[in-house]
């Protein structure tokens, strides 16, 4: 009867909690190539029609490609938490068959700055339970509900009693090992949930755009774009309770009556982040400003549903989320 009380009350914390949702997602991308092509003479705008038509696109098209991918990276399969006693490997949570919650790989879609550098020696790190400053009930189900459970490590490696292993996928060989850019890991690590020090999401953002300058691929450079989560205070404070579902529905509600994309909010945005060296294929500087900024300005839509303290938060995170956007694009296309 636990467990089934669990279920309902992080079914019900948890619906949508998907940091900005993915339609938000997709339309800062959209919102970005669009003030790139109002604004030619500031940004790199020419260098992105030029691609778009290389790619056989219109701008808006490119922007549509670009936005969806970063929509779709919440539903990457490529994390999967096994049973510590089962052995059994699953990317999302019995719970979530039933709910729009998120997979395991969105704890990889965090920078925790209520903490300095972790285990990895990341500047900052990502979501660990053991190490949240702000938490709540979701936070504390989930890690009661996976105490003890590990991090799929493949076939042969860890396992759940008397050898029981249904691995799935080598998240720690391919994904975790991905987003190690820079840092260390072993996989004593990742034994058991509830003290996981997931890699940070500019760790993220920083293989994808490697992956984008590698291959000149479209899809690749939109997966970036999902590190707009730092401009999402949740994700910065770190924490996937405190009205993080909420919000995040509130800002894909009022996203236009708001006008929280508004160009004069954008230009200014652009104004406070620190361009990308020209020489320097290492966006993390400009994403760890960007998840400064949420945090700094952020917190009280941890802890207020009020409508006009969070359109306060949202006309400044959202448009220094477009500016990201556009300052990274900016370097992409310089790199061509």
């Amino acid at each position: 009867m636990k467990k089934l009380a669990a279920f309902a009350l992080l079914a019900f914390a948890s619906s949508n909690a998907n940091a900005f949702s993915q339609e938000t997602h997709k339309r800062i991308v959209i919102d970005a190539v669009a003030y790139m092509q109002q604004h030619p003479n500031t940004t790199q705008f020419a260098k992105l029609e030029a691609y778009a038509n290389q790619l056989g696109l219109s701008v808006a098209g490119l922007g549509e490609l670009l936005g969806q991918s970063a929509y779709d990276v919440d539903d990457f399969e490529d994390t999967f938490l096994c049973g510590a006693i089962t052995g059994s490997c699953v990317q999302a949570p019995v719970w979530g068959l039933a709910e729009s919650i998120v997979k395991y790989t969105s704890y990889w879609h965090f920078q925790n700055h209520t903490q300095g550098p972790d285990v990895h020696g990341n500047d900052f790190g990502g979501y660990n339970y053991d190490k949240l400053t702000v938490w709540g009930t979701v936070d504390n189900i989930a890690a009661g509900w996976l105490k003890g459970d590990y991090l799929d490590d493949g076939n042969g490696g860890e396992t759940g009693w008397f050898g029981s292993d249904s691995s799935k996928y080598n998240t720690y060989g391919v994904t975790e090992a991905k987003y190690r850019i820079g840092s260390h890991s072993s996989y004593n690590m990742y034994d058991d949930f509830e003290e996981m020090p997931f890699q940070p999401i500019d760790n993220l953002g920083q293989y994808w755009y490697q992956s984008y300058l590698d291959t000149g691929n479209p899809q690749v450079l939109g997966f970036v774009f999902h590190t707009t989560d730092l401009l999402q205070p949740h994700h910065t404070w770190t924490t996937s309770a405190l009205n993080h579902s909420s919000w995040e529905s509130w800002v894909k509600d009022y996203y236009d009556q708001e006008q929280l994309n508004n160009g004069e909010l954008v230009t200014a945005a652009l104004g406070s982040f620190t361009p990308i060296d020209k020489n320097s294929h290492d966006i993390r500087p400009i994403l760890t400003e960007g998840g400064a900024f949420s945090y700094s300005q952020g917190g009280i839509v941890l802890n207020s549903k009020d409508h006009y303290d969070r359109v306060n938060t949202a006309k400044a995170v959202v448009p220094h989320a477009i500016a990201m956007v556009v300052h990274i694009l900016n370097h992409a296309m310089e790199q061509r």
